[in-house]
């Protein structure tokens, strides 16, 4: 019988990314439609940016959580480059 468990030293977890949502109310987050307003575009591009990867997020169980201040580093050098 197989398991589909992944060591915590194989997946790619910044030091300040939380691993379990105990971790949450360490690190300020937005969720994604919070992060959709933020940008002013809908819930559901949002969360395709998200899935693609455009959009700095992590998976959580079923949630995805944007960290704020990735979520601000990779807004600022959006406008750097417009």
């Amino acid at each position: 019988m197989s398991t589909n468990v992944v060591p915590l030293n194989v997946l790619d977890f910044g030091p300040d990314d939380p691993v379990s949502s105990n971790d949450l109310s360490e690190v300020e987050t937005y969720t994604v439609p919070e992060a959709a307003a933020r940008l002013g575009i809908g819930r559901c591009m949002a969360y395709d940016l998200v899935r693609r990867g455009v959009i700095p997020a992590k998976r959580l169980g079923r949630r995805w959580i944007v960290p704020r201040a990735r979520f601000h580093a990779w807004l600022n050098e959006q406008s750097k480059g417009a």
